[in-house]
């Protein structure tokens, strides 16, 4: 078997809500979904969702190759970029291409991904994650009651504009889980997309922990900064979450190896073998991951096969326009089918349909920082203002 070519698509996924962080708000929430479709000269194919750019570039890596050699054209696809840079964007071309490989493989070989893989359990624990900074009180707490239907009792709210803001919301939330949960106490994380200094980061979460035991703080700091998140860690309760943005083991070993982070996160664009490599990384730490994404399909595969996955976001509870995923949500969890490969469908012309509806790129998505088209910023006030003159 042979890979003879591929075809990149780009769909949407449709929100129906303003969705957004600290770092701005897409009010049509209507994001592109970039897709890309592996073909083989038997007719099997694997799809990735991922980033299109330098995509010629990164298949050359791969074509007439045997796609069961998946491991090995991972390395071959950043062997071919790293000179000219392989972070980023095309980072997120060499994940699409890695996880329609394994999709690939998996059907050749009669199964599920997460068999494949090694998994035992196809439960695979969630937590709910509504990229929500720009809902009001009633739009948030409709939301995660929604989410509750589905059994989960953690959650993840944007934040990092307004400690007075972020506790209200918080506490909304809670509520909403613990009515949901019969009382039982939920998870609470808060994400601030790496919005703040290290001294303001301390003050927030400190002020946040007077009332509430959280789970952890999610960028709390860029993402680059070891000494950051290490003074953070030393100085809050919470634990430290990061590194959906970092892209190779090489960003992820200085955090890691200076005790700088205590969740590893891993972003679903990144691909299947990004994340088994952080995952064995952070396991020789004795430190969990937890994946990160909008449709993670692969890794949510690939979670049931490692040691120390923790909890993998969910955050819309549709998938993109034109696409339909073999696993369902219950019970507080991703419960993946016996469909081989990643279970994963194409509507080829739904997509097509949709694609008068894809907005500008520069009009970024989630876990994209964004150029400023397409979004606005929500005004901030003097206990989260960014132009602080705290160190």
């Amino acid at each position: 078997m042979r890979i003879t070519g591929f075809r990149a698509l780009t769909t949407v996924q449709d929100w129906g809500r303003p969705i957004g962080d600290a770092n701005g708000v897409h009010a049509g929430g209507v994001v592109r979904t970039p897709i890309v479709v592996v073909e083989t000269d038997e007719g099997v194919t694997g799809v990735g969702l991922g980033s299109h750019v330098l995509a010629e570039t990164v298949f050359a890596a791969i074509e007439g190759e045997d796609p069961r050699g998946v491991i090995a054209l991972y390395d071959r696809m950043l062997r071919r970029t790293f000179k000219a840079g392989h972070a980023g964007a095309v980072f997120g071309t060499i994940g699409a291409f890695d996880t329609a490989l394994w999709d690939i493989k998996a059907q050749l070989a009669g199964e599920p991904l997460w068999r494949l893989l090694g998994g035992r359990d196809r439960r695979v624990p969630a937590y709910a994650s509504g990229l929500d900074i720009a809902l009001d009180d009633d739009e948030l707490a409709r939301l995660y009651r929604t989410y509750a239907g589905h059994g989960l009792r953690a959650a993840k709210l944007k934040g990092g504009l307004d400690i007075d803001r972020d506790h209200h919301r918080l506490g909304l939330v809670r509520d909403v889980l613990v009515e949901a949960g019969a009382g039982r106490r939920p998870g609470l994380m808060l994400d601030v997309n790496e919005n703040w200094t290290r001294k303001q980061a301390v003050r927030h979460v400190g002020e946040l922990e007077r009332t509430f035991d959280l789970t952890w703080i999610e960028e709390p700091v860029r993402r680059w900064d070891v000494a950051g998140h290490a003074a953070v860690g030393h100085g809050v309760r919470a634990s430290i979450a990061t590194g959906e943005n970092l892209t190779g083991l090489e960003q992820h070993r200085p955090l890691i190896t200076a005790g700088a982070v205590d969740v590893v996160q891993t972003a679903a664009g990144w691909g299947v073998t990004h994340f088994l490599r952080v995952a064995a990384l952070a396991h020789a730490h004795d430190l969990p991951v937890s994946p990160i994404g909008t449709t993670p399909v692969g890794l949510v595969h690939a979670a049931t096969a490692v040691p120390n996955h923790l909890v993998t976001e969910l955050q819309d509870l549709h998938p993109p326009v034109g696409v339909s995923v073999a696993h369902e949500i219950a019970d507080g969890a991703y419960i993946l089918a016996d469909t081989p490969g990643l279970g994963i469908a194409l509507d080829e012309a739904a997509i097509k349909a949709a694609g008068d509806r894809v907005p500008d790129p520069s009009a970024g998505g989630s876990h994209i920082r964004p150029d400023r088209a397409g979004f606005h910023l929500l005004p901030t006030t003097n206990n989260g203002d960014r132009a602080s003159a705290e160190a």
